[in-house]
């Protein structure tokens, strides 16, 4: 069955994720029969081309647009020391010009024909997007199929590009508090992994990068069987195959990237450090040892992510903002990764207040979830936005796309997006205290504080 718009999908999704408790209080009525909560919601089809690139696409007429995704299979875990950061240097680069499309011209060529692009680079891929009117698809096939081919890599394209990327970082870590607690963070409870260093690199390596770098790096992790496409719109199936075939078949694949080196040792005991630098408070950020995309629990590590920090009626927000009123805020985050990470809480403490107030009521949070468990409410609460905020998602050619590309690459398969959902709804209360209790252990966890410091008084940080 092809459903006829995003808005029947979504329908048709609500439905079959409906949870009996949002009917509580309300004379019970039989329900109508939900569609199979499946796949078959969604039609998707998948290729892979002669060269290895994976190709998937999805029709919806509904508006006369597309959304063009591109993920490459590369993010920092697959650098190593001395050249930290190259993965986020290419998402800027593939903007500056290749073979056939000069520099700054790639945006002046799609802005021209009414697209917008964006891009992101994470710790375990790269991913591009255009969102355009569906009859310029040939616009963003030919710029794209362009920069994977043929990225030009000038020397002075590249010498300036750094000087971005570099002032990037000073923005976003150096002189952010935020920022410079997280990185310290996985600095500090990665010793071999490669999500010890930051996705944005180390200046010294941003200093470094040589453009025979760029050139080795982009051969190897920018060929088509290292990348999937995701076309999700108003196209014909049939004719947009033929067209990518035209400009990415003859791309050739390169031999696979090497494995990176994904061993980390146990952590034996709790980790501790400190980032000095002005600031009228302190903030903790907190990271405790979590499973990587091959673990059952995720759906579980999920929910408790909401419990605890989703809204103002969040374990945290209620304990430390309005009950103990000792926080400005504090939050709670989990991501899927390929490789164990983190599970992560942040508090900004009010001007007065230590980092071990807020040490020692999150441990409280914390503790008493993984005794008691979440109530009844929680849980169903929890589950409700996950749900909700996935059809909200599948509403758009984009985050339709996103999701799509997303689940394709770390889980290996797009269609697990209906089986995580499916484990989502299938999460107890006892799931929960048997993760808490099993993730948030003391010996597994690294702190990181700010220690607040008058102007002038830190030492400089950034050359």
């Amino acid at each position: 069955m092809r459903l006829a718009s995003r808005a029947a999908f979504a329908l048709a999704l609500a439905l079959a994720a409906a949870s009996p408790a949002l009917a509580a209080g309300k004379p019970a009525t039989p329900a109508p029969a939900a569609p199979a909560f499946t796949p078959d919601l969604l039609q998707v089809e998948r290729h892979v081309l002669d060269n290895g690139l994976v190709v998937l696409t999805h029709e919806d007429h509904s508006v006369p647009t597309i959304t063009f995704w591109q993920w490459y299979r590369v993010g920092s875990r697959n650098e190593r020391p001395g050249i930290t950061g190259i993965s986020h240097f290419f998402e800027h680069m593939m903007f500056n010009g290749s073979k056939d499309v000069p520099p700054k011209e790639y945006d002046r060529i799609l802005e021209s024909n009414g697209g917008y692009s964006n891009a992101f680079t994470d710790r375990d891929m790269t991913a591009y997007y255009e969102d355009i009117a569906s009859d310029r698809l040939g616009v963003v096939l030919r710029l794209d199929s362009d920069r994977m081919a043929a990225l030009s890599l000038l020397p002075d394209q590249l010498r300036s590009e750094i000087e971005v990327v570099k002032e990037e970082r000073r923005l976003r870590t150096d002189n952010d508090i935020q920022g410079m607690l997280d990185e310290q963070l996985y600095a500090s409870a990665f010793d071999q992994a490669p999500y010890h260093w930051p996705v944005i690199g180390w200046m010294a390596d941003l200093n470094a990068i040589t453009r025979d770098d760029m050139v080795e790096y982009f051969r190897i992790h920018y060929a088509p069987d290292n990348c999937i496409l995701v076309l999700v719109g108003d196209f014909e199936t049939r004719a947009a195959l033929d067209s990518i075939r035209a400009y990415f078949g003859g791309i050739p694949r390169q031999p696979a990237p090497p494995e990176p080196i994904v061993g980390e040792p146990e952590q034996k005991g709790e980790r501790r450090a400190e980032v000095h630098y002005p600031a009228q408070n302190v903030s903790v950020d907190m990271g405790y040892k979590a499973p990587g995309v091959k673990s059952a629990d995720l759906a579980t590590l999920d929910v408790l992510e909401r419990i605890l920090s989703a809204g103002e009626s969040s374990r945290l927000h209620q304990a430390l903002v309005y009950e103990k009123q000792i926080a400005l805020g504090a939050s709670a985050s989990f991501q899927t990764h390929l490789d164990p990470g983190l599970f992560e809480v942040y508090v900004e403490l009010k001007p007065g207040r230590a980092a071990a107030d807020g040490e020692a009521a999150v441990y409280e949070v914390l503790d008493r979830l993984a005794k008691e468990g979440p109530s009844a409410r929680e849980l169903e609460k929890a589950k409700n936005l996950i749900e909700a905020g996935f059809v909200r998602r599948m509403k758009t050619n984009n985050g339709m796309g996103s999701q799509i590309g997303y689940y394709e690459h770390v889980l290996g398969d797009w269609r697990a997006m209906f089986d995580q959902l499916a484990k989502v709804r299938a999460v107890t209360a006892e799931d929960c205290r048997r993760v808490a209790k099993q993730v948030f252990d003391p010996t597994k966890r690294t702190v990181v504080s700010l220690v607040p410091e008058k102007e002038g008084d830190a030492a400089e940080v950034t050359p």
